[in-house]
This record gives C-alpha cells, structure tokens and sequence, in this order.
C-alpha cells in the first residue's frame, strides 16, 4: 500500500502541474476562438449594414424613375419590390445572426441591440408603408407628395444604420484589441510556463535523477557507505530509501564476503565428496563382483563417509518374510547372534523394509514404535535404515549404526539413498545375470540332448539291431549274413564317431573378436576337409552382426552343414551372407534335397531341423527352408529386421 500512495503522490503533481496549464491555455486559446468568432460575425454584419445603406439609396433611385414617363419603364413595381425583400430579408438576418457565415451582432453591446430594433420598427412603421403609397399611386399627383415625404425619412434612415456600422465598428476595435491582449497573453505564458515546467522537472525529477546517478557510480566504485537523501514523499523518496537499504545490505555483504565464501567452499567441497562418492560408486558397480564382496565394499564406504561406527545390509529371502544379515561391519558376534535375522515389519528396520522408506531415529529420544533393545544394548545412540530397492520391489535393508545422537542431514539421506538405490539395481542385475547363465546352460543342455538324440542315440539304436542280427546269423551259421551285419555295424560305429567329432567341434567352437565372416570361414574349411564337399562363401553389405546372435548362427550354419553331410549327397555348399542393411543368410547345397511336405511345415517333425528353428527363435530371428527332390537345398536364415 506505501508503494502505491508514492507512486500516486508523484503522479498526481506532474498531472496537476501539466493540467493547471492545460487548463490556462485552453481558456486563452477559447476567449481567441470566440474573440475571432466575434470579430468575423461583426465584419460580415458591417459589411450587410453597408449594403443595406446601398439599397436604400437604390429603392430611392427607382421610386424617383417612376415620375418621369420616359424613365418610368426603367423601374417597374417589381424591381422595388424585390429590393424590398432584399433588404428586409438582410435586415431580419442582421437582427437574427446567421452562425453558418458567421454573422452576429456583438451581443454584450446593448447600444448596437437598440439601434438594431429602431431600425427594424422604423422600416416596418415607417419606410415601407410610405414605399407602398408610393407603388399604389403610380402616376397620380399624390405619388409625387409622397416621394418627397420619402426622402427625408431616407435620409435619417441612412443615418441610422450608419450609426449602427459606426457601433460595430467600434465594438470590433475593441475586440480587436482584447484578441491581442489575449494573444500575447498566450505568448507570455508560454515563456513563463516553460520556465516553470522546467524548474519543477528540474526539483521533482532531475535533481533526484542525478542524486541517485551518482550514488550508483559511487556504488560502482565500491563505495557501499554511500546513502541518497530522502527529500520527499513520492516515489523517488521511495526509491532512495530501497537504494540505502540495498547499500546497507551490500555492505554487510562485503564486510562478511570472506565468511560466505568459506562456507559456501565448505558446501562445494561436501558437494563434490558426495559426488566423488557417487562416481566410485557407480565405477565400483560397474565392475565384476560377487554380491557379497559388492555389498561389503558399499557398506564400508557409507560407515566412513558419514562417520557411522557399525553397518549391516539384509536381503529379503525369496518366497519369505524374513530378512537375514548377510554383510555386517563393526557388530559385535552377541549383536549379529540377537538380530541375525529379522521378519518384515518388525522393529523399526524391519517396518522401514516394509513400507519401502528411509529413515532415521535418535534413540536417545523416546519413541512409540516397537524396538528391539540390542541397539541400546550395544551402545548405539542412532540408527539410519535405507530399504534396497529396484524396480519398485523391496530386496532388502541397508542400516547404519552411530554411538552417538544424531539424525542424518537431508542431503546425507539423499546420498544415502542414492546409494542404496544403485546398490539395489547391480544386486538385480547380479541375479538377472545368473538366472540368464542359468537359462543358457539349461537350453544348451536341452540342444545338446537333442543333438544327441537326433545323431548318437539313433545311431546307437541301429547298431543295437544289428548286433541283434548279428547274433542271430552266428546262431543260425549264416557266415555270409553275419559278414554282412558287421560291415553294416562298422559303417554304423564310423557314423557314430563321425557325429561324435561333429558335435564336439560343435560346442567347442569360440568365436573370436565378434567376427562372423572369420567363424564361418572356418567352420567351412573345417566342413571341406572332413567331408572332401567343395565349399563357396560369398559376403556383400557392410552392416554389422550384434555379437550376442553370432554364436547362434554359427550353430544354425553348422547344423545345416551337418545335415548336408548326413543327408544330401551333395557335391556342393555355397553360403552368402548379405547385409543391406540387415544380415540374410543362405545355405544352399546341389544335393538331392527331399520333399518337405514329409516332415511337417518346415520339417518340423525332424530334430535337426527344430534344433535350427529354436536357435533361431531365440535371438528373435526368422528360419526358411526350401527343397525340392533332385534339385537341392536351401536354408534361409534373416536376423531381426531383414527378409529372407
């Protein structure tokens, strides 16, 4: 409210100021208008008086042509009788004004209003009676009388309307002289005025501008003793004391500068230990630990940081309530055998794990919630707990125990939060990590079993038929059935230990560096010189092969090799790998390839082929075969995004 009373005291002098001589000037500008007003309308009626005079003499000139017969055609009772109207039209405007022209008597001469209305009486009485006399005895004796009774009267008639000129004219010159007057009235106000206006913009706002330009320089110049005097009430008042309010602020700025930078070092130094905290961290999680060694190592640097005389982290058992300490540092073995294990919601730590937020207690203060005594017991005085937490899911606790009172700041809650946060996504990422080794082991075994199931076993189970003949031939003394069998068994045991040596190459394949181009050169040189089939590898496009497919489409392309060995008969193998942009890759013997309707869509009742199908599944790839008895075939393989 104080602002808005200054700001309106300022404004309401500079508006009163400028509307004072507002107000003058428009008066004197309005008595100039009026005056000139007055000045032209009194022109115009003299110059109307002046031609009434001239019609006078008129009307008497033609009212004298009539008494001669040879001049009486030159003015007949028509041309009178219109100069009559015309002058008494001019007559009744002269009394009236007319504003259009202007035309006005001067109104404040009460003379000129007189002489005004005996002319008017003196006309309507008098003159124009006489003039129609005069017209109705045309030609008799009496028309000549009453002419002569109209020239005198004319005469003082004339005189009359020139006293009434006279009048105006005088009263003009009057006018005139007041019209100067106020002109240079106007004049004079505007010297006096100007000078005036100057003087108060020179106290009311440049003074105080200039005042207050001069204590910014000196401010400038670190010169905070520097104060503005406080000579009114407006707004410039209010603006010198908010200028020696912020000098006063400024100076005990300065004169405490060195104290403020040292604590806002002292914050900045905090800031960047916590950070510092942070980036080793991360940099710690980032590497290959076991989880106990990870959460050992995190524990030890929060109990240093925040200066904390003991510390366990707990994780919660899967399928349980409970929350067993599984790293502990500077507890005593009484401590650890009492609060081995603690239920969700119980105690204060266990109720933090449950409702998933930090906390920190003073435990000298006395509190409502349930708590175990061995805190108190082992002489701590505080207890920070900080739930583990990824995703949403609580994974387990992370406390710090102090020996004397205290309640973390809010930004050591932050840090230790943040913490414990990254603490619980590397402890999930641990877990992920080892159920996806998991996986991989249980679906590499599942393969493996079903490589050997679709080679091994199978090959096994013919040689057990054979033997079984065999045995029967040496019975019956069939030595040429016997001799029979056992090339048939040799041929089978050479199959077997063929498949054996293939499986082996199979799964002690490394890829090296990420190459698949190297990989499958090798795979084909090694497929050449065991099998003596003419090989052909052709690579087009540049794009890349994400490292996590190559080993599965390593043993899709030895699968199919394998399956050329076994089955095609083939001369033959070409491979192409394209890359635009993504990766398509075709194996295609000159064989004499089978019929697919056999084995199902896509040979799906062979396990060979199924083996390919799931491989390619999982790295989320598409599986093609296409055959074609006598002509060969061709397996297509199109990783994610491309198109057989």
């Amino acid at each position: 409210m104080t602002a808005i009373k200054f700001h309106q005291q300022l404004s309401n002098k500079i508006f009163g100021i400028l509307l004072v001589f507002f107000l003058v000037a428009l008066i004197a500008i309005g008595m100039t208008l009026l005056i000139s007003w007055q000045l032209e309308g009194g022109a115009a009626a003299i110059n109307d008086a002046g031609s009434e005079r001239m019609r006078s003499y008129r009307i008497a000139a033609l009212l004298l042509l009539r008494i001669d017969p040879d001049t009486r055609h030159l003015a007949p009772a028509g041309a009178v009788r219109k100069e009559m109207r015309h002058f008494e039209q001019t007559l009744l405007e002269l009394e009236r004004g007319d504003p259009s022209r202007p035309l006005a008597l001067p109104k404040d001469n009460p003379r000129i209003q007189r002489q005004m209305h005996r002319l008017r009486l003196m006309w309507r009485n008098e003159m124009k009676p006489l003039i129609r006399q005069i017209l109705a005895h045309r030609g008799k004796p009496a028309e000549a009388q009453y002419l002569r009774d109209y020239w005198p009267k004319m005469q003082r008639y004339v005189g009359m309307i020139n006293q009434l000129v006279l009048m105006i004219e005088h009263s003009n010159s009057r006018a005139t002289a007041l019209l100067r007057s106020f002109q240079w009235g106007l004049v004079m106000l505007a010297l006096v005025g100007t000078a005036i206006l100057i003087y108060l913009f020179s106290l009311l706002v440049i003074r105080p501008v200039s005042s207050m330009q001069d204590g910014i320089k000196r401010m400038a110049a670190e010169d905070f003793s520097v104060r503005l005097p406080v000579e009114s009430r407006d707004e410039f008042g209010e603006l010198a004391t908010g200028f020696n309010q912020m000098a006063d602020h400024l100076e005990n700025l300065y004169a405490t500068l060195e104290q403020r930078v040292e604590e806002k070092t002292h914050s900045l130094e905090k800031k960047n230990q916590d950070l510092q905290m942070l980036y080793e961290v991360a940099a710690f999680l980032n590497e290959p630990a076991a989880l106990e060694e990870l959460c050992h190592a995190i524990l030890k640097k929060m109990m240093q940081l925040l200066e904390a005389q003991g510390g366990v982290v707990r994780l919660v058992n899967a399928g349980s309530r409970q929350l067993p300490i599984v790293i502990h540092e500077g507890l005593s073995d009484r401590f650890l055998r009492e609060e081995k294990c603690l239920t969700v919601g119980e105690c204060l730590c266990g109720q933090a794990a449950r409702d998933g937020e930090a906390v920190s207690w003073d435990l000298s203060q006395p509190s409502r919630q349930p708590l175990l005594h061995q805190c108190r017991e082992e002489g701590f005085q505080a207890v920070a707990a900080v739930p583990i937490r990824s995703k949403k899911r609580v994974l387990g606790l992370f406390n710090l125990f102090f020996d004397h009172p205290r309640k973390l700041a809010d930004t050591e809650s932050r840090l230790l939060e943040t913490v414990v946060r990254h603490l619980g996504v590397a402890i999930e990422n641990l877990r992920l990590i080892s159920r996806e080794r998991e996986m991989a082991v249980s679906e590499e075994r599942n393969l493996l079993a079903q490589e050997l199931h679709d080679s091994i076993a199978q090959s096994l189970a013919f040689l057990n038929i054979q033997v079984q003949l065999l045995q029967d031939s040496l019975n019956r003394g069939a030595t040429g059935e016997a001799l029979d069998t056992v090339g048939q068994i040799r041929e089978g045991v050479q199959e077997s230990y063929d498949d054996v040596r293939e499986l082996l190459v199979h799964f002690r394949t490394r890829v090296e560096h990420a190459d698949l181009e190297s990989a499958i050169r090798s795979a084909l040189e090694k497929f050449e010189g065991q099998t003596g089939i003419n090989t052909v590898l052709s690579i087009s496009g540049a794009a890349s092969v994400a490292p996590e497919y190559i080993i599965q489409v390593l043993h899709i392309i030895q699968e199919a090799l394998s399956n050329v060995r076994k089955h095609a008969a083939a001369t033959e193998v070409a491979v192409s790998v394209r890359r635009d942009p993504q990766c398509v890759i075709a194996v295609r013997d000159n064989g004499k390839g089978f019929d697919p309707s056999q084995y199902g869509a896509d040979g799906e009742s062979h396990v060979g082929l199924n083996i390919m199908k799931e491989r390619a599944h999982r790295i989320g790839a598409t599986l093609r075969i296409d055959s074609t008895p006598g002509a060969g075939t061709r397996v297509t393989l199109a990783l994610p995004g491309g198109q057989p």
